[in-house]
C-alpha cells in the first residue's frame, strides 16, 4: 500500500470518528453547561474550571470534585475517590484493546485519555476493527464538545445574578439524584449500595471519626465491598437450593 493511499485512509477513518461523535458532542452539551454553571457558583475561576475539563475529561468525576470541594474535602481524598469511581475504565480499556488494530504505545496512550462510556460504547458497537484514526477523531469533537461548553457554561454562570449563582449548589445534589434515579431502577444492587453508602457516611460523620473527604473514600469502599458479599452469598444460598 503506498503512503498516499495509507494518508487518505488515515484521514477517511478520521473523518467518520468526527462523524461518529457528533452525537456525544450534541449530548454533552448541556451536561457540560451544567458543569461550568455549577463550577462558577462553587468558587472555581473560569480558568480552574476549564483546565478541570483539559485534565479530568470525566463528567461524574468532575461533579464529584465539585461536590467534594464545597465541604472542603483535600485533595488526595478527591483523588482517591475519583480513582474508585472510574476504575471501569480498566475493564472498558481491556474490552476496547481487543478491537482497536495494532499501533503504537504513544497512539494508544493518546487515545485513551479520551475513553468515556459514550466513546467507548460508540467505538465498540461499530461494525469491524477501529484505527487510531477513526478513535482520535470520535474523541477529538467529544472532548472539544466538553472543555467548550464548560467554559461557555461558567461564563454564562458569571452574568447570573448573585442570589441565583449561590441557589446554584442546590443544583449540584439535584444532578446527582437524577444520575442516579435511572441506574436504580434498573438495578436493585446499585439501590442497596447508595443506600448502604449513605448510612456508613452518616455514622462516620455523627461520629466524627475521619474527615468529610475520607468518610466519603471509606463509605463508598465498604458498600462496595459488603454488597457485594451479600449478593455473592445470596447468589450462592440460591443456587444451592435450587
Amino acid at each position: 500500500m503506498s503512503s498516499t493511499t495509507t494518508l487518505v485512509k488515515k484521514q477517511s477513518s478520521f473523518l467518520q470518528g468526527l462523524q461518529g461523535g457528533i452525537s456525544i458532542a450534541i449530548g454533552y452539551l448541556p451536561v457540560a453547561l451544567t458543569f461550568g454553571l455549577l463550577s462558577k457558583s462553587t468558587g472555581l475561576s473560569l480558568s480552574e474550571t476549564v483546565l478541570m475539563s483539559l485534565i479530568v475529561f470525566a463528567g461524574a468525576s468532575q461533579y464529584m470534585a465539585l461536590s467534594l470541594l464545597t465541604v472542603g474535602t483535600g485533595i488526595i481524598e478527591i483523588i482517591f475517590t475519583t480513582f474508585i469511581v472510574n476504575i471501569r475504565h480498566f475493564l472498558m480499556s481491556a474490552s476496547l484493546s481487543e478491537k482497536v488494530e495494532t499501533d503504537s504505545l504513544w497512539k494508544k496512550a493518546l487515545y485513551s485519555f479520551g475513553l468515556t462510556d459514550e466513546t467507548f460504547t460508540v467505538a465498540s458497537t461499530k461494525e469491524g476493527t477501529v484505527n487510531a484514526g477513526y478513535l482520535f477523531g470520535l474523541m477529538l469533537i467529544s472532548y472539544a464538545s466538553w472543555v467548550i461548553n464548560s467554559g461557555i457554561g461558567y461564563v454564562i454562570g458569571a452574568s447570573l445574578p448573585a442570589t441565583v449563582q449561590e441557589s446554584m449548589g442546590i443544583a449540584l445534589y439535584a444532578m446527582f439524584i437524577g444520575l442516579l434515579i435511572p441506574s436504580l431502577k434498573k438495578h436493585r444492587k446499585v439501590m442497596f449500595l447508595a443506600v448502604t453508602a449513605a448510612i456508613l457516611n452518616s455514622i462516620f460523620y455523627a461520629l466524627q471519626m475521619i474527615s468529610t473527604g475520607w468518610s466519603i473514600v471509606l463509605s463508598t469502599l465498604l458498600s462496595a465491598i459488603l454488597v457485594e458479599l451479600f449478593y455473592l452469598k445470596y447468589t450462592s444460598e440460591v443456587e444451592t437450593d435450587g
